[in-house]
């Protein structure tokens, strides 16, 4: 039996959040309502309050999923990532999904004087950036589309991806092999690969990836073994978000 000071509206606001966060697909007010055994006015009343605290967002037709907790992808990515950039020496950089966009959260620089450069704060685009291809590639299909309308398709380079069919190949690739990579699109003469780190539904709450000058870049095997890394470290960083 729970005590006197047990707070069951507290409660429930904490079931909403683990439905919605386990869910494969955003869900509905109804849906919730029903998995929470509420009314929907009731139901309504507590995802408004915890939309408005920024712990949710909807999507255009009016269904909730998980906000992330930045604070705390920054605590549980900072050692995976360091230790990403000590062992090749090039700049390792993680960042995360915001409500319309997709910004860089923490970079640690490689040591080495000719090397690829990031910064935090950095929006990036959904159409070039290794990040910003693996987050967006890992979203609700109205998530995806939101993401790219916001941002738009930028030409940066002759290898920027700006058709929209062939943007969404590309982000059906990615989902297929797990990762993502920057030949040149955002930055002449440079190379990125980033993996997704997600939630357990399957759906990205932000990316890791390694950046190198193209005169470092040594082919098919190199990039096997740095895919494999950002892969690794994004699912360290998983196992840490618990």
């Amino acid at each position: 039996m729970k005590d006197q000071y047990f707070s069951r509206a507290v409660e429930k606001a904490m079931l909403a959040l683990e439905c919605i966060r386990r869910s494969p697909q955003p869900l509905s007010l109804a849906e919730i309502s029903a998995l929470l055994g509420l009314t929907k006015t009731s139901a309504f009343r507590l995802l408004y309050t915890l939309e408005s605290l920024h712990y949710l967002c909807k999507t255009p037709d009016g269904r909730y999923f998980a906000q992330t907790n930045h604070h705390q992808l920054l605590r549980q990515g900072s050692d995976p990532l360091e230790r990403l950039c000590m062992e090749y020496c090039e700049t390792a950089s993680m960042a995360a999904l915001f409500e319309n966009h997709i910004e860089v959260l923490l970079v640690f620089e490689s040591p080495q004087l000719m090397r690829m450069g990031n910064t935090p704060g950095r929006i990036l685009p959904p159409n070039a950036s290794s990040l910003g291809k693996a987050i967006t590639a890992f979203q609700p299909p109205e998530i995806t589309e939101k993401l790219v309308r916001s941002y738009g398709t930028h030409y940066f380079t002759p290898n920027t991806i700006t058709d929209e069919i062939a943007l969404r190949d590309e982000f059906a690739m990615i989902r297929e092999r797990g990762s993502a990579e920057d030949l040149e699109e955002s930055t002449p003469g440079g190379r990125c690969f980033a993996a997704p780190i997600l939630r357990a539904n399957g759906y990205a709450i932000g990316a890791v990836s390694l950046s190198m000058p193209m005169i470092r870049f040594r082919g098919e095997e190199q990039r096997k073994t740095v895919v494999a890394a950002v892969r690794e470290t994004a699912r360290a960083i998983e196992k840490r978000l618990g």
